[in-house]
């Protein structure tokens, strides 16, 4: 009998089941229908939702424009988290809505700290002596 491949990362059902969360989430926050001062005055983005294995807790990796008050606007987020919730629960069809936890997105640093380390002297000195792969080899195999 055959075992099952062990994986390591997200079934494909949970990746499925975020990305409809994520487009809840996002709806929810672009019409506006959570009143907040803060929330109000401030475009959140919503790039990316991960998923528990049993599909009951939601991590919103969340961003607002600009990247300004991101400390409020999370605080906010977690306020209105049980009517955030429920907006999920009608809009994507689950046998439970799942809690919601909101979490800072870092993507754009960690791209900004890789660019960084790539514009390094020392990183661009390596690349510069590195051999290339499109010269062709001299050699006598055929």
């Amino acid at each position: 009998m055959a075992q099952k491949p062990t994986s390591t990362g997200p079934s494909q059902r949970q990746q499925r089941v975020a990305e409809l969360v994520r487009h809840a989430l996002a709806e929810v926050l672009q019409r506006g229908d959570i009143q907040d001062p803060v929330l109000g005055t401030h475009v959140v983005t919503v790039p990316e939702v991960r998923m528990s294995p049993d599909l009951k807790l939601a991590t919103a990796y969340v961003m607002p424009l600009g990247g300004l008050d991101e400390a409020p606007v999370i605080a906010a987020l977690e306020r209105h988290r049980k009517v955030l919730r429920q907006a999920v629960a009608r809009r994507v069809n689950l046998k439970f809505a799942p809690e919601l936890r909101f979490r800072r997105d870092e993507t754009f640093d960690e791209a900004a700290r890789i660019d960084r380390l790539l514009r390094d002297e020392r990183v661009q000195r390596d690349l510069d002596s590195a051999p290339e792969d499109d010269e062709p080899e001299t050699g006598t195999g055929h």
